[in-house]
């Protein structure tokens, strides 16, 4: 049967009676919300602490969302004519400080949210700043951005961490970063050179798109040079219970860098969320917190050193990716979940039912389960979460950085250094370039190791380029397995990442046997591309020339 047009829900089938309100109500609501006489609407020109708090009124209030700001938040009935917009934040911060900081009701937290831009960020510290699972991220590319700008002090684009300074070395490391910056941007001008020698452009691509492909190559193959140290800017959006668990982290944290920001973050959230953080600085709230995080592993770090941990030989590929555990069932629990859904039996019952299904018709059960996808951003449903694989991956940290930032899975890696070695780019053999770039990776091993003696292996980190390969570890269910390995194998991605997912996707296949699984992964892209990023572009182009149009 086809969907009804709009109009007909909207004035047939939608019964919605309109709250009535005097004029001088709709003058001061109008201000406040997108409109006032439908049952969908968006709150603006409010601060983020009034949209929260009104929320956690509305979940105890009989009252809609409009008649509780009048009666609770609008204070004294004058509207506010600057832009600052103040109306209800009185109300509003004394509900937090009962709620959160009495009550200790923290879903009221996940209430307001902040988009907060944080530059010069380390690589490092990037990293600490994604690590939270229920924040949206964006963060300045290394593969569309070069490194050869200074910023305004003349400088190149890196941090000297405050722990080098105080080992005396900050000379030395100035020198060192120098030197690899300086290496970065002769070796990216070389490999563009080449590039624009021995591509030819097609008679169908703009100069844009030729030219734009050409410079994202190049920049695939030079930011192996570029350290940890090297600044980047992200974007964070996220709510007030996300930003109090990033700033304890931070609080935590054994370097310096990450510590200041967390202070830096603090005193502009304050500005537009107060009322949400009001815990951080109290002794026995954000201060016991933070102790328990500095204290926690302390004792288990002498533990770990009297296990007898057997340590394998590194494989020297570029990309090492091992599936360590999955389910040998896993596949039989996702037609449970499946068959659960579509019936009125127990969970028992469905995977009893499971259990005796043939080959052939669990492979009909999973199949029609995630039915005909059209593009990648069809997906299957929870049921794929009913399985999952563990991954230990080995890469080079540039591609580390972009899996790193997938969100709904697990994810823990060691501390980047040198002795798994490093990834040299198909591109720098191709063009004779190899003993360039192993002469600045083998320079940077040696400073790595003098940094060594007298630093962390947690500061000593950030001298490392992101060419050398990190350890990390990715445990995610099927659902989440089929998005990022989708994503990470499409042809306009790095050559690293792409290698990591297609690995994946071969090890969910030939290793765990879950076909139907490896099925479903429909635009898994198994090619190799040496101008990936020329595809999209062409793509986009077309798409502007047919709006255009």
């Amino acid at each position: 049967m086809p969907f009804p047009s709009w109009p007909m829900i909207w004035g047939v089938m939608w019964k919605y009676a309109p709250e009535v309100f005097s004029e001088d109500e709709r003058r001061i609501l109008s201000r406040y919300f997108t409109n006032l006489d439908k049952p969908v609407f968006a709150l603006v020109n409010l601060p983020e602490v009034v949209k929260g708090a009104l929320f956690a009124r509305y979940s105890r209030s009989a009252k809609s969302l409009r008649r509780l700001f009048l009666d609770e938040f609008f204070e004294d009935g004058k509207l506010s004519e600057g832009s600052a917009v103040t109306a209800g934040v009185t109300r509003a911060e004394a509900l937090y400080e009962k709620m959160l900081a009495d009550y200790g009701d923290d879903s009221v937290a996940q209430l307001g949210g902040v988009h907060l831009a944080c530059e010069q960020a380390s690589n490092i510290l990037t990293k600490v700043l994604e690590r939270g699972r229920l924040m949206a991220y964006l963060e300045q590319s290394t593969r569309y951005v070069p490194y050869d700008k200074p910023l305004a002090n003349g400088r190149y684009k890196y941090l000297v961490p405050e722990e080098i300074g105080l080992a005396g070395l900050e000379q030395a490391y100035r020198e060192h970063m120098d030197s690899l910056f300086a290496e970065y941007i002769a070796l990216f001008g070389d490999v563009q050179a080449r590039l624009l020698e021995t591509v030819e452009k097609d008679p169908n691509d703009s100069d844009f798109v030729y030219r734009s492909s050409v410079r994202a190559v190049a920049l695939d193959g030079v930011r192996g040079i570029l350290p940890a140290s090297a600044l980047s800017n992200v974007g964070i959006f996220g709510s007030a219970q996300a930003y109090e668990a990033l700033i304890l982290r931070m609080r935590a944290s054994n370097l310096a860098e990450v510590r200041d920001y967390a202070e830096l973050i603090k005193v502009e959230l304050d500005k537009v969320i107060p009322a949400f953080l009001t815990r951080l600085d109290r002794p026995d709230r954000g201060g016991v917190w933070v102790r328990y995080l500095q204290e926690r592993n302390k004792p288990l770090r002498a533990v770990v050193k009297e296990l007898p941990t057997q340590f394998e030989e590194s494989p020297r590929d570029d990309v090492s990716v091992r599936l360590i555990r999955f389910d040998a069932d896993g596949e039989r629990r996702i037609a449970a979940a499946v068959i659960f859904s579509q019936s009125s039996c127990t969970m028992s019952g469905a995977y009893e039912a499971a259990n005796s299904l043939t080959a052939e018709d669990l492979a009909k059960v999973i199949k029609g389960y995630v039915g005909e996808r059209e593009n990648r951003r069809h997906k299957p449903g929870r049921a794929f979460e009913e399985t999952s694989y563990l991954f230990e991956i080995e890469c080079d940290y540039g591609a580390f950085r972009d899996l790193q930032r997938h969100r709904m899975l697990s994810i823990d890696w060691q501390v980047l250094g040198t002795s798994l070695g490093y990834a040299v780019p198909e591109i720098i053999e191709d063009f004779g370039f190899t003993a360039r770039y192993t002469a600045v990776m083998e320079s940077a091993e040696k400073f790595h190791g003098e940094l060594m003696k007298l630093c962390t292996s947690a500061v000593s980190a950030y001298a490392v380029p992101m060419a050398f390969r990190v350890r990390f570890s990715l445990n995610l269910n099927a659902r989440e397995a089929l998005h990022l390995i989708e994503l990470r194998s499409s042809p306009q991605g790095h050559t690293s990442y792409r290698r990591v997912a297609q690995e994946m996707y071969n090890c969910i296949r030939n290793v765990a046997h879950h076909s139907n699984v490896a099925y479903a992964m429909k635009f898994v892209d198994m090619g190799n591309y040496r101008l990936g990023r020329l595809s999209s572009l062409r793509e986009e182009e077309r798409k502007n020339q047919g709006i255009s149009r």
